[in-house]
């Protein structure tokens, strides 16, 4: 049950939200459900979300549309299942960037905030294809700095090691150089950004997406680990404390860009999102859950979400199943503007229930990831899971850790749910074998993530 004071702070004061509302879209990489304290961390301190948290609505049971980053990406900027896009079907998005990525001409949450007299920017991760058929500028962002791919190096800026490697680095579609931890410069970019804002210009939407705490692990005093790096997975390489000091460096650099909206006099009537693309990877706390990024067990796909509007939505923690496409509706209900009537959003606005005027309410989600053959569905506190072919029914309120299969105790529900997922799934494009042989191998994905899948049967 969501719980909420029982007026907002726009009532409270009707003409504090007459104006549209700016937006800044905060998103992390694979950030684990307890990474931050209000979710449970304890390892080390994140002050800056956590007041975020106190000041706005923190979400108990948000969800990313995929286990991984860039098909969650697609469900971000469209509002809708990123298996609707061959793009979307990349999990994720590496070797076939330059053929797949977000077609131009579709309709996204920038193109259609910027259309309706937005001011729009994207600092940071793109990861929707790459130069010269895709990019930020052509699909509906006036300014863009950031990288083009799915991981660069915290220093050096580049997707990989070596002298030959070129950097992922661009303003606009221009390579650029900057020296400097990665997380510090795009909070710095977008801390400038807000203080060419003043109350009086147009409203803007502000993507500042951060590669942070995705891999490579150094933290904003490892520059010469950086530099001494053979590959940016090392998977030899990181631990806790070095976790740790990458994501107090996000806490921080978000710190700095909601200071710069104070500042700036438009902290109230400013919309501020802070979710992650998928589950937290190797050093990630996502207790009571279990699983990670590339599973569609909660500890994957459940994330850690935050929101605050002080002008019309007053603190509140909400229990609301809600997914990463929700955003699109959400947020151009907020600001008046209707989706793209040709591209209809799958995602829900969630305005009414934030702002009490629908109740919290049971909802469908569906979930697919072409490793491990993985399918799921979440009905009410149902969940229907299939991995490499063994599949389940967990009670997902009751049995956080997904432990106790209630297939035999509930099979009619069973298999209701495994119907739902097959008639779903048939409205989507394909998974199909030059899909799955694009992205990252599959047999790497299971090497990296299957010892605790085989100890508990899956």
């Amino acid at each position: 049950m969501s719980t909420a004071a029982t007026t907002t702070a726009g009532a409270s004061n009707p003409g504090a939200a007459a104006a549209p509302p700016n937006v800044v879209f905060i998103l992390a990489d694979d950030l684990g459900w307890a990474d931050l304290g209000v979710y449970g961390q304890t390892d080390f301190a994140t002050p800056h979300l956590d007041a975020l948290a106190g000041e706005g609505v923190r979400f108990t049971q948000a969800y990313a549309n995929s286990a991984v980053c860039s098909a969650t990406r697609f469900a971000l900027i469209t509002g809708r299942y990123q298996y609707r896009l061959r793009g979307g079907l990349e999990e994720p998005l590496v070797r076939k960037a330059h053929v797949y990525g977000l077609p131009p001409e579709h309709p996204t949450l920038p193109s259609l905030l910027r259309d309706a007299g937005y001011d729009t920017a994207l600092i940071g991760k793109w990861h929707l294809g790459s130069l010269p058929t895709f990019g930020p500028l052509k699909s509906g962002y006036d300014r863009f700095f950031g990288n083009y791919g799915g991981a660069i190096d915290y220093f050096t800026h580049k997707p990989g090691v070596g002298e030959a490697v070129p950097r992922d680095l661009y303003e606009g579609e221009v390579p650029v150089e900057r020296v400097g931890y990665y997380t510090q410069l795009l909070a710095d970019e977008a801390s400038g950004w807000l203080r060419g804002r003043s109350a009086g210009s147009k409203p803007f939407f502000l993507s500042l997406h951060f590669t942070a705490p995705h891999w490579p692990w150094v933290g904003p005093e490892d520059e010469e680990v950086s530099l001494g790096l053979k590959d940016l997975f090392h998977y030899d390489g990181g631990n806790l404390h070095t976790y740790g000091k990458m994501v107090r460096s996000l806490d921080g650099a978000v710190g700095q860009v909601l200071h710069a909206l104070q500042e700036q006099g438009l902290a109230d009537n400013t919309i501020v999102v802070f979710t992650s693309d998928n589950g937290g990877e190797r050093f990630s706390k996502t207790w009571p859950f279990t699983g990670q990024k590339t599973e569609l067990l909660e500890g994957g796909i459940r994330v850690p979400t935050l929101l605050r509007w002080p002008a019309r939505i007053a603190p509140q923690v909400s229990d609301q199943v809600t997914a990463t496409m929700d955003w699109l509706p959400t947020l151009l209900a907020a600001a008046g503007v209707a989706p793209h009537a040709d591209y209809p959003p799958d995602g829900e606005d969630i305005l009414p229930v934030l702002e009490g005027r629908a109740p919290v309410h049971s909802r469908s989600l569906f979930w697919r990831y072409k490793s491990q053959r993985q399918r799921a569905v979440r009905e009410g506190r149902f969940k229907y899971l299939q991995i490499n072919g063994n599949e389940f029914l967990f009670d997902v309120e009751d049995d956080t850790l997904e432990r106790a299969n209630l297939r035999d105790k509930h099979p009619e529900l069973f298999e209701r749910l495994r119907q739902a997922w097959a008639e779903w799934d048939a409205q989507f494009l394909p998974i199909t074998d030059d899909v799955v042989t694009h992205g990252l191998s599959p047999d790497i994905q299971a090497d990296r993530y299957a010892p605790d899948l085989r100890q508990r049967g899956m």
